[in-house]
Order: C-alpha cells, then structure tokens, then sequence
C-alpha cells in the first residue's frame, strides 16, 4: 500500500471544466470529490442523502426556495436530503463534495450538466 497524501492544489490543476466533480479518495462507501464552479446551476434535491458542501477556495451560494446561505474559503454547508436548492458561484470557486458512491450531482433534475460518475483526478 502506497502511504501518499493527496494535494488537492494538484488535483485542481489536472481539470478545468465546472460543474464537474472528480473523485480523489473514498472512504468506505463515500467519495470524496473536487470541483470548479462558476456561474448558476440547476435547482435539484437528492431524495437519498445530505450534500456537503466545502469552500477550499472562492466565494459560492446555495439559493433555497425560502433564502440562501453565502459560504465562503473555509466554511462548509450540508444540504439536508429532499431539500431543493441551487448552488451559484459568480467567480470560480473550488469546492469539495462528501457523499456516497453514485450520487448524481444534478440529483432528480437531470438535464445537460448532469456529470459523468465515478471519473477520478
């Protein structure tokens, strides 16, 4: 077994695309991902799990049908399971995503930034 820590800034550097989390460890049944954001994205729910959101670098909202949290560099937000909401980054902003195997990142709403699973950086 190769004991190396993972550097996320280098992770970071081997994709550019937003809206795309990759995965760089797991942990029994959970992945751990990064992603670039910027822009809106799409209002969705996941019926089956929280969402983690944490900032490593940048400023982001989740907008919510009744408000919104602003996170920034260090802070992190879970978006608890069945709730609808929408993450907004009006800069690039580099997250990390904690949650099970298989979760689809558009959850119930589909559509053309759903991102391909399980791709690892």
């Amino acid at each position: 077994m190769t004991r190396k820590p993972i550097n996320l800034n280098e992770k970071y550097a081997k994709f550019t695309e937003h809206w795309s989390p990759k995965v760089v460890a797991e942990m029994n049944d959970y992945q751990f991902k990064l992603a670039k954001i910027q822009g809106s994205f799409v209002w969705h729910s996941h019926a089956d799990t929280d969402e983690v959101f944490i900032v490593i670098e940048g400023q982001m909202s989740i907008d919510f049908r009744d408000g919104k949290v602003d996170l920034k560099e260090g802070e992190m937000f879970v978006v608890p399971k069945g709730v609808e909401h929408k993450p907004f980054a009006e800069d690039e902003c580099k997250i990390m995503f904690v949650e099970p195997r298989g979760v689809v990142n558009t959850g119930d709403a589909g559509g053309e930034l759903t991102a391909e699973e399980d791709v690892w950086v």
